[in-house]
């Protein structure tokens, strides 16, 4: 090419980077793989090397991230969080290691070997040994202050053992493949859309405004770095780690210390065959100078430290064609196609199918039956169809339409206004009745073993049992009729519908299947309400004062009971002798005097527990939350309540003892 046409190449690709760079880092919508992007930005490293006199400032080369989204709070960082270069090869690792070698204080240097987990990059600050600041990475400068969200992390501790006067920690916030699936498994059953992968998901869920929906994803967080730190010195990152373990960070254990190219190659190996055995989705590894007074004297470009470089694992994606794309309808009505896969391996597995989710991710991707498409792992645990290869088509394939009748009833299909969901629009069609007798009997809901899909199957076409109520008619002559029923699956079936009955009640109030009242909801209110009609009856007031129920699960819950086949579903259940009662206290009273109050009880209690003063909050229509914040209103204080009333104490957040609580109620 001539330079003339390099440079119209240069200023194409910045443009087009830039575009992927506002879909990736501020709209948490990747539009590309990741191969892909890197390709376009190592093209442009090239191009930029060859004419120096093109680089400037701003090109997607120079820059970490994307700009912090003006709906949050801006933070600005004590120290630029840059990004890292790219390494795609065992060469490129051993130029990086001759670029990097030199003895400190007469020692020959060693490296780190970490992985790189696909997540959202955060940085959190600590004073006094106590949680100030949680903040997004942003463009490496200014991020988003997300602290309230940072706080419903598990696993984060909010104080440290010591009580430094600064420390700014850097991690990684990510969803675990497991929750992940799960997600994108209940966005799926609502119509909504789905999270590409579980970045997208952490991110999402991350830069929420409602705390509550962030707490809702059960996000993880590994730190991996020290980014400004008073009162303390270290060497060695090796010694950072072992710091940050001993202060309660998670950390991730599975580091290498490395000194040669084999024993890099070594981890590299063995972590690209057994990457999918982790719990978290990884991209790579990351390789870091060990000695910190060598990455001192190393330096920064303008985006990245000379001191790490991360390696980047091959895309995992697979040819394979797309034979046909099939309907199927779930307990809600919701209709989701699924692609028919000639099966190929991909990750350790055989893939023959993958959700397409809906038509609007169909016309997007431009899937056409009969494609030579791309397939691979999200999150190394779903089935994608991520491209169609479009230069291949020979223009036999197929455009795919959604049907306009329901292939079971043949009732009209719609699409509401709003949703990307399709819907059958018959209450009475034969595939809810199905799916939610299927979910019911299923594992997460009532969990009665010898009741697979294909056993329900038949109960339904034989008229035996199309409500879960009539589960618990039915008779052992009448099993004994069903096809490869024999007379010991039919006793072990009839015990384990007997059984199902002394369930706790949480499960079945999941195994209703109410729109957005999973597991987690249903233990949640399991705690606050005595039985499950306390539940179903509760004012969108009383259901929302408890912390993590929003608006749109109360009136969910609302708009279930309303209907009158649900109602009558319940009161046979309870003839049935099924289990209905909850552990917790009831909200059914109209006194909301701690309405728009939030409360934290710390220490152990003398004439209750915490549990039972949280319950006894969200009835007068508080909330109760873990962490002080100068958003509290009242600290109730036990014995050893410890960091918490301090803290109380420094903010001037009045702290009550219980006895100062009760009388409160009293009054």
């Amino acid at each position: 090419m001539s330079k003339t046409q390099d440079i119209q190449r240069i200023v194409a690709l910045r443009q087009e980077i830039e575009k992927h760079n506002i879909a990736y880092y501020e709209q948490d919508a990747p539009t590309i793989p990741d191969d892909q992007y890197d390709k376009l930005v190592r093209e442009l490293a090239d191009l930029e090397t060859k004419y120096p006199e093109t680089q400037v400032e701003n090109s997607p080369t120079q820059k970490v991230g994307g700009r912090a989204d003006r709906r949050f709070q801006q933070v600005t960082h004590i120290r630029q969080l840059l990004s890292l270069s790219n390494a795609f090869s065992l060469e490129e690792l051993a130029d990086f290691l001759r670029r990097t070698q030199q003895p400190v204080d007469g020692k020959t240097m060693d490296y780190i070997f970490e992985h790189k987990i696909d997540g959202l990059t955060v940085a959190l600050t600590y004073e006094n040994g106590v949680l100030q600041l949680g903040a997004t990475r942003g463009d490496g400068f200014v991020g988003e202050n997300v602290t309230d969200n940072i706080k419903t992390i598990k696993g984060l501790p909010l104080t440290l053992k010591d009580n430094l006067p600064k420390l700014v920690v850097r991690g990684e916030a990510y969803m675990s493949k497991a929750h992940f699936a799960v997600l994108n498994a209940q966005r799926d059953e609502r119509g909504e859309t789905v999270f590409a992968n579980p970045r997208n998901a952490a991110a999402g869920s991350l830069r929420q405004l409602d705390a509550a929906i962030t707490a809702e994803r059960e996000l993880e967080v590994l730190i991996y770095d020290i980014v400004y730190i008073e009162g303390k010195t270290f060497l060695t990152h090796e010694e950072e780690l072992s710091y940050l373990r001993e202060q309660g960070f998670p950390i991730n254990p599975l580091f290498k210390r490395v000194a040669t190219i084999a024993e890099i190659d070594d981890f590299i190996s063995y972590w690209q065959e057994q990457r999918h055995s982790l719990p978290f989705e990884i991209d790579g590894l990351v390789l870091k100078v060990n000695q910190l007074a060598a990455r001192d004297q190393l330096g920064n470009t303008a985006k990245a430290p000379r001191g790490a470089i991360a390696y980047k694992f091959p895309a995992e994606e697979v040819e394979t064609k797309l034979l046909d794309i099939e309907i199927s309808l779930g307990r809600t009505g919701v209709l989701t196609p699924t692609a028919i896969l000639d099966p190929v391996p991909v990750a350790g597995s055989i893939i023959s199918r993958a959700s397409l989710h809906n038509a609007d991710l169909i016309r997007e991707r431009d899937l056409r039956i009969g494609d030579a498409v791309m397939i691979r792992k999200a999150g190394d645990v779903i089935p994608e169809v991520v491209r169609a290869l479009t230069e291949k088509r020979t223009g036999a394939e197929k455009i795919f339409a959604m049907p306009a009748l329901c292939p079971e009833c043949s009732m009209p299909i719609v699409q509401p206004e709003g949703e990307v969901a399709h819907r059958c629009v018959n209450n009475d069609c034969p595939s809810r009745h199905r799916e939610k007798l299927i979910y019911f009997v299923s594992s997460g809901g009532m969990d009665i073993d010898g009741l697979g899909p294909q056993v329900v199957m038949q109960l339904l076409n034989s008229g035996l049992a199309v409500s879960p109520a009539d589960l618990y008619t039915l008779k052992r002559e009448d099993l004994l009729a069903l096809e490869r029923m024999g007379e010991k699956s039919v006793d072990n079936l009839l015990q384990a519908i007997a059984a199902s009955k002394s369930n706790p009640g949480y499960r079945l109030l999941t195994a209703l299947g109410i729109p957005l009242v999973g597991e987690k909801a249903a233990k949640l209110l399991a705690g606050y309400f005595p039985n499950i009609d306390s539940v179903l009856t509760a004012t969108v007031e009383q259901l929302t004062a408890i912390p993590e129920i929003g608006e749109k699960m109360a009136a969910s819950i609302h708009q279930w009971y309303e209907k009158e086949e649900n109602r009558i579903l319940i009161n046979k259940l309870k003839e049935l002798g099924v289990n209905t009662t909850l552990g917790g206290e009831t909200l059914a009273g109209d006194d909301l005097r701690f309405q728009g109050m939030t409360f934290v009880v710390t220490g152990t209690m003398e004439t209750m527990t915490r549990e039972e003063i949280k319950s006894l909050i969200a009835y007068y229509g508080g909330k109760a939350t873990d962490s002080v914040s100068k958003k509290t209103n009242y600290v109730v204080v036990g014995e050893n309540a410890g960091s918490k009333r301090e803290k109380a104490l420094d903010l001037h957040i009045p702290v009550l003892t219980e006895q100062e609580f009760l009388a409160m109620i009293e009054k």
